[in-house]
């Protein structure tokens, strides 16, 4: 099977109400684009026994993603940033991330109605891939979450694609997206291209302790 290799790495972001389809996208992505997955909900899996998604929690798994997208874009590696880049300040910095090191920033926008992507958060199964890392989600965070989206502007490169539609459907708007930006070609997969895969950047030392602040990300 070839995966499709780009002109130069992409950062790709993305956006969308908790429930769209984000964590689908991105691993499905990973299938036919030669990139690594950074999945925040998995690295605070790896990290907390009981996840607080606190302030100080989510400021730990901002550091370890972006070190690691750095790292990786560094050597040339292109990104699927999974976590929700709801903030257009996030977006701005991954943004000059990206451009320091001569990669290309795309967004991904999953647009699907409130009711419908709040009907999936409860719907979650555990057992299936992509909801193995979720936390549960009540209807007051929900709407919070909601209240504090910033929509993607003209200033940024986005793609809009339909959480209800299939992979197929959204894979096709994506490439199009890669392909009005040049940035399409087409490598054998076991051209002998190194994949790197996320578990092997988790620590090995357990989970953290944030009384100790035993974590220091310069």
């Amino acid at each position: 099977m070839n995966k499709i290799v780009p002109i130069k790495p992409l950062l790709i972001m993305l956006y969308g109400y908790p429930g769209s389809g984000k964590s689908y996208v991105a691993r499905q992505l990973t299938g036919h684009i030669q990139a690594v997955h950074v999945q925040g909900e998995r690295i605070r899996y790896e990290l907390f026994e009981q996840p607080r998604y606190d302030k100080q929690e989510n400021a730990v798994i901002a550091q370890l993603m972006n070190y690691m997208t750095q790292e990786f874009l560094a050597a040339g590696i292109s990104v699927i940033y999974d976590t929700n880049s709801s903030r257009a300040a996030q977006r701005h910095m991954l943004r000059d991330l990206a451009r320091r090191l001569k990669t290309q920033p795309l967004v991904i926008w999953l647009q699907i109605d409130a009711e419908s992507s709040f009907l999936r958060t409860q719907q979650r199964d555990r057992r299936k891939a992509d909801d193995r890392f979720s936390g549960t989600i009540d209807r007051t965070t929900f709407d919070t979450i909601l209240s504090h989206m910033q929509n993607p502007t003209n200033a940024e490169d986005y793609v809009v694609i339909s959480g209800k539609h299939v992979f197929s459907t959204q894979l096709s708007a994506i490439l199009k997206k890669l392909n009005d930006l040049n940035l399409l070609r087409v490598e054998d997969v076991n051209s002998g291209v190194a994949k790197p895969e996320l578990v092997n950047l988790i620590p090995n030392s357990g989970r953290v302790d944030l009384k100790r602040r035993n974590i220091v990300i310069r």
